[in-house]
């Protein structure tokens, strides 16, 4: 398969805007360049999860990911006519994360947008919790462009409107530098897991405890590869334990040859590195790993109160908020008037204490 070329993803999800060299010239124009394939939907239709064997995926897997159901789009287009998968994931990174199993090849990735990948054998787009998929392999499906493709995938987006589970978006955080494209994958459980690592033991990695990995392979000199996982645990707790058991089982940062695992641990991250031909070229990509914390306090749980009962206790609170500072300054005023009062009496001549009494001035005008 082959990757979108980021030409033609421009092309389909971008505005151009030409602008002016010099100043004072005419207002810089914007031309959409959206392909205008004149798709129509026929018919759509939920389905269960065990449908996406159908479509060239694993229920197993859209399970693990957290799908529970389907929706299968029919659209037309001269004639010929395309399935879209529509699969709703809890949240924007288990979407992502079905596209970086699915995709066999360089994802293009576009800030605050979709994430997509363009193939001879199927077209895949995460966007937003939700992951699109539309096979081509076969069919009508099989003749129809790149471009007209885009298209779909457009109008897809747009039929779903942003909720507010949706704002978050899914960080490119593996290190860049050496990443062969489309390698990335971000795993969330043991069964993507053991497809992905069938000789390493993804019973280590802690799935059941949280555990999240981001996983890709890079090129180090003389041309070897090395495959890096970045696992991620709730607290840094569990990240050492589970540390531990893999340097025990796994004799982490011992040399044996090809079958040497290193590993680093880091906070509550983890490091290991398979598949390399050297410690230092292990090291070296631990070392493109740092973390820096800070401190954010936790929000108050509200309860099971409903809605509008926790409505009026903020507006209470900021009653109560707004009376606390105008006893303040009250109690400030009054105690200015009676420094004042004690000092007429003892210091009777003071600036401060004849700055109230009254004075009068006059002007001597020729």
């Amino acid at each position: 398969m082959v990757g979108i070329r980021a030409k033609r993803l421009v092309a389909c999800f971008a505005v151009l805007s030409l602008a002016s060299v010099a100043r004072g010239q005419q207002r810089p124009s914007a031309i959409s360049l959206v392909p205008a394939a004149d798709w129509k939907l026929l018919s759509s239709r939920t389905a269960d999860v065990d449908t996406v064997g159908q479509f060239g995926g694993d229920p197993a897997i859209e399970r693990e990911y957290g799908v529970e159901s389907l929706e299968i789009r029919s659209y037309e287009l001269g004639g010929a006519t395309v399935e879209a998968v529509v699969e709703a994931s809890p949240d924007p990174t288990t979407a992502f994360g079905l596209l970086t199993y699915y995709a066999t090849g360089e994802i293009t990735f576009f800030p605050g947008l979709a994430r997509f990948f363009l193939g001879h054998d199927a077209a895949l787009m995460a966007d937003r919790r939700y992951f699109f998929r539309i096979p081509r392999g076969n069919g009508t499906a099989s003749r129809i462009s790149d471009k007209d493709i885009d298209a779909l995938l457009f109008m897809l987006v747009r039929s779903y409107p942003m909720a507010q589970q949706d704002l978050s978006l899914p960080t490119d955080s593996l290190p860049r530098k050496g990443l062969i494209a489309g390698t990335e994958k971000y795993l969330l459980g043991p069964e993507a897991a053991r497809h992905v690592l069938p000789s390493f033991r993804t019973d280590l990695l802690g799935f059941s405890q949280g555990a999240e990995v981001q996983m890709g392979t890079y090129s180090s000199e003389g041309g070897g590869r090395s495959t890096v996982l970045a696992i991620t645990y709730p607290t840094p707790q569990m990240a050492r334990a589970r540390y531990g058991e893999m340097e025990s089982i796994l004799d982490l940062n011992q040399e044996r040859g090809a079958d040497s695992v290193y590993g680093k641990r880091l906070g509550s991250f983890v490091i290991i590195v398979l598949g390399a031909n050297s410690a230092a070229t292990a090291k070296t990509l631990t070392d493109a790993f740092t973390v820096s914390g800070g401190i954010v306090p936790n929000e108050r749980y509200p309860g099971d109160k409903p809605i509008t009962i926790q409505m009026m206790e903020l507006i209470v609170n900021n009653l109560l908020f707004a009376m606390i500072l105008a006893g303040v300054a009250m109690g400030g005023g009054l105690l200015v008037f009676i420094l004042k009062r004690v000092a007429r009496k003892f210091f009777p001549y003071n600036e401060w204490v004849q700055a109230d009494e009254g004075s009068l001035t006059v002007l001597r005008l020729n």
